[in-house]
Formats: C-alpha cells, structure tokens, sequence
C-alpha cells in the first residue's frame, strides 16, 4: 500500500477518533477543552518535537510528530463543531499555498528562470507572501503581521529580519551588523555606567538581541535552536562541575568564584556525562 494511502486512511481514523472523544459518549475530559485551554498543550508538543529532533532521535521524533498532528486535529475538531472550519479546509490551504508559492516547481518555466538558490528561493517566498498580503487588504496584513506575537523572541526577531530583507530593508554587509552589534553593546556599556534606570537597560539588551538575531540569519543560523544548544552545553558542563564538586566533598557555596572558574574549566576540557 502506497504510504499516501496509509497516510490518508490514519488521518481519517485520527480524525474518527477525535470526533468520538469529543462527542455525547465521549471522555470528560476531551469534551471541556477549549482552543485556549489546548494551547499549553500545543506548545509542549512543539517542543518536545524540537528536542527529538536536536537529539537526531528518529523513534522519538516519530512519535512526537504523532503527537503534534493530534494537537491539530484536536483544534480543528473543535473549529468544526462552531462551523467555522475543518482539518480538511486546513489541509487544502497549505496545499494550495506549498503550490502558490513554489512555481519554480509547479508553474515552471510562467514566470521566468527558476531560483538558483536556497537563498533565492526564500526571498522569492516572501516577496510571494507579501504579493498576497497586499492583495487581500480587508485583512489588514501588512508584510510583518503574518508574524506570530506568541512565537519564541529570537525567533520572532528572525522572521521580522527575513520579512524586512524579502522588500531589501536589510544590511548589505555582514560585517555591518557586527557593526551594529557593537554599537549596541558600547550603549549598553553606557547605559551601565550611568546607572541607568532598569528600562533604559531592558531596552538596550532588547536592541542587541534583535541585532544578534540579524546576525545569525545573515549567517545562516536559525537563532534560537543555537541558544537552546549553547543552553544545553551550559546545564552538561555546569552539571559535571557540580558532581565534580560534589564527589571532592565540597559544596558549591562554600568555593569562591576562582576556585568554581577552575572546575569550569576542567569540565571544559573532560566529556560530560549525561
């Protein structure tokens, strides 16, 4: 059986499946939820799909992707039930959008020579979104609104610089934004010499991570997952400092600041342990 097949027929049976929950005979607990009450739920899973994935665990990731079409099926039955939508109308707009917005593939050859690049090719899916989005002004989209508010900071800063660069709103130069980035650590160094208030200073950090994010996506680095693996190599080599520590009889509050920089720094140099 072609897997688009298996595919279609485990989605009907998901979605058999949320319907009964959901229904007269069905469990409490599925009955009461709500959109809103879901989206914790919608987060946790969209994380624990990152980490399957950051951890290169296929079974895991499996799994979790499960886990993750679930959640939207879970709304979508709930939409359903208002009369607004279905996980079908959902299905059939990525469809028609992966389309709309790839005629290198599916209209090639209509509107002139394909992208060479995987660069060009997210510059062209911008500039389509932003052709949409002018097109459909009882939306009120502007080219930066399509932006979720509720996504991750760094994140949300990567995607308002991609917006931006897609109508050429963007540093020429990489060694420009380094520029910038300094600029904004000399203000923050300012504003620390200063004693300034605690808002001046939330302002000028906010300036530098927005900076750092612009970096990154000049370099071709999704900002966030490289902050969630430098937090990982922190906790790994943080916690191999502290069993360290622990195994010599010492406890953490009684080193000072030297003696702790040393044991950092040999856990530094030694693998940790899980």
């Amino acid at each position: 059986m072609p897997d688009s097949v298996r595919a279609a027929q485990a989605l009907t049976r998901l979605i058999d499946i949320m319907a009964t929950l959901r229904g007269p005979e069905g469990c409490p607990w599925d009955r009461e939820q709500t959109i809103d009450t879901l989206k914790p739920f919608v987060l946790e899973e969209t994380y624990e799909v990152l980490e399957a994935i950051d951890r290169h665990d296929h079974d895991a990731l499996r799994e979790e992707l499960g886990d993750f079409v679930f959640e939207a099926v879970f709304l979508a039955q709930m939409e359903s039930e208002a009369g607004r939508f279905t996980i079908a109308d959902s299905i059939e707009s990525i469809a028609d959008k992966l389309v709309r917005r790839h005629p290198h593939v599916f209209a090639r050859g209509s509107d002139g020579a394909a992208p060479g690049s995987a660069g060009e090719v997210r510059v062209r899916w911008e500039e389509i979104k932003a052709q949409e989005n002018a097109a459909a002004p009882s939306k009120s989209k502007t080219l930066l609104s399509g932006i979720a508010p509720a996504l991750p900071a760094l994140l949300r800063a990567y995607h308002i610089g991609t917006r931006a660069a897609s109508v050429n709103f963007d540093w020429t130069r990489v060694d420009d934004v380094v520029e910038k980035i300094q600029e904004e650590v000399n203000e923050i160094r300012e504003a620390v010499t200063e004693g300034a208030d605690p808002t001046r200073v939330e302002e000028e950090v906010g300036d530098l991570l927005f900076s750092i994010a612009q970096l990154a996506r000049q370099m071709g680095v999704e900002p966030e997952t490289a902050l969630r693996k430098a937090n990982d190599k922190f906790t790994k080599r943080f916690t191999s400092m502290e069993r360290n520590i622990a195994e010599s009889g010492r406890g953490m509050r009684e080193m000072t600041l030297a003696e702790m920089e040393a044991e950092w720094q040999k856990a530094k140099s030694t693998k940790t342990r899980n």
